[in-house]
């Protein structure tokens, strides 16, 4: 498993707003739209290409494009479902598949409760989103349903994340590359990200 923190200074620009405990709901959501963009050009750098050639205004170009990958979106719901668009802006022929996981608050463990993938989802690379890897049970379980569907090659893209989440991905899935924006310092008692931005599905969506 390779771990890539983007580091970018937009991103981290981005980032130390949208943990703002005083940024509103719809600037947090465009904020983790605008995030999840940037870290889509780290994500898809290895995608292959094929050569073309293209009649320019002056004359024939000898350039290239994309080789026809089949991508899948998989937002871990319900946080996850604020970073496909601008995951979607970049790539927008890919397929949404979606993954209902929720994380119990006594026991921290992941309670997977909805699953709708591409039919073809075994032909795709996938790439779970999820604005939080904090305990990592939900990643974990996340890829565990995409395996299970027959996906062999799976990215991780999260904004923030904890050590402790890191690691579980890594020990449960050394295969998963995991894409972060931070990586913060620890977990407190509740399984909660320190310093992290609080609960995103709630600021993303406005509940509490």
């Amino acid at each position: 498993m390779s771990l890539t923190v983007l580091d970018h200074p937009l991103v981290q620009h981005k980032l130390s707003i949208l943990r703002d405990k005083n940024t509103g709901t719809k600037e947090f959501r465009e904020l983790v739209q605008e995030i999840a963009t940037l870290l889509a050009y780290e994500v898809t750098r290895d995608l292959p290409l094929k050569e073309v050639i293209v009649e320019t205004p002056i004359a024939p170009a000898k350039t290239k494009v994309l080789a026809g990958k089949k991508l899948a979106i998989v937002p871990i719901l319900r946080a996850g479902l604020g970073m496909v668009d601008g995951m979607m802006s970049l790539i927008p022929t890919a397929k949404v598949g979606h993954i209902g996981i929720f994380r119990d608050e006594k026991t921290l463990k992941p309670v997977a409760y909805y699953k709708k993938l591409p039919a073809d989802i075994q032909e795709r690379d996938a790439i779970i989103v999820d604005p939080m890897l904090a305990t990592g049970g939900s990643a974990v379980e996340g890829i565990n349903v995409l395996k299970e569907a027959g996906c062999k090659n799976i990215k991780l893209v999260c904004l923030i994340s904890a050590p402790e989440g890191i690691k579980t991905v890594q020990e449960a899935h050394p295969d998963v590359d995991v894409f972060v924006a931070s990586i913060d310092t620890c977990l407190n008692e509740h399984g909660y990200i320190v310093p992290g931005l609080g609960d995103a599905g709630d600021r993303l969506f406005g509940t509490k």
